[in-house]
């Protein structure tokens, strides 16, 4: 993690987007490089301006926030892109996280805590909203949201163990570490390096993206 945090502010209305880049801009760690209107635009903006993280807004002309984070995934896998919005709606929280988006938070946090979620976004934490977190969890259960090609990743009989998969499929509930050691009989470190396994050989950053895959699998545990 560097010590300046780059950011990039992207939203269509200019007072929230200049509003935003002024609040962070006197956090600190945190260095705005600029702003974008619009989707297309901060795909330009990121080549040229080297981001570390990109803050994005979901609904915007041109091109929206998904469409523009899918293309970042492709072309600069480095950058972090938080999905910055007021909109909690499931279909957008699961179609931008399959996008390759690092987290989905909501408007109305204080400035301090954007600021820190920009920081761990850097390091590699993904960041959700509570109440993202409950439109996640209700969009996998009915399995809903229109498909987003989520990164390429292998069938989990290729790469993982019966107990991996046993593991990913309580992970995908939203299960806690504690919670997965108990229903399967494993200590909590067993369980975190298992994960940490999983993780790697399917090529996800973090449990947010395991629970996609595992929808996507087909390996939600009966309900």
């Amino acid at each position: 993690m560097t010590d300046v945090v780059r950011v990039l502010v992207v939203d269509d209305q200019q007072l929230v987007r200049e509003g935003i880049a002024s609040l962070l801009g006197i956090q600190p760690g945190i260095e705005v490089v600029g702003t974008a209107p619009d989707g297309k635009a901060a795909v330009s903006a990121t080549v040229e301006l080297a981001p570390h993280v990109v803050l994005m807004d979901v609904r915007m002309p041109e091109m929206d926030g998904v469409e523009a984070t899918a293309i970042l995934h492709r072309r600069a896998p480095e950058v972090r892109v938080i999905m910055l919005t007021t909109f909690d709606d499931e279909e957008y929280v699961l179609a931008a996280l399959r996008a390759g988006a690092s987290g989905y938070l909501l408007k109305d946090l204080p400035a301090a805590d954007l600021a820190q979620a920009v920081r761990l976004a850097n390091a590699g934490v993904a960041q959700l909203d509570s109440s993202v977190t409950a439109s996640l969890a209700a969009a996998l259960a009915r399995g809903g949201a229109r498909p987003v090609a989520p990164p390429p990743a292998p069938r989990p009989d290729e790469v993982l163990t019966a107990r991996e998969i046993d593991i990913l499929r309580l992970v995908a509930t939203g299960s806690t570490n504690r919670e997965i050691a108990g229903r399967l009989f494993l200590s909590e470190g067993t369980v975190k390096n298992h994960i940490s396994r999983i993780l790697g050989r399917l090529g996800l950053r973090d449990r947010t993206q395991a629970a996609v895959y595992a929808h996507d699998h087909g390996l939600l545990p009966d309900r």
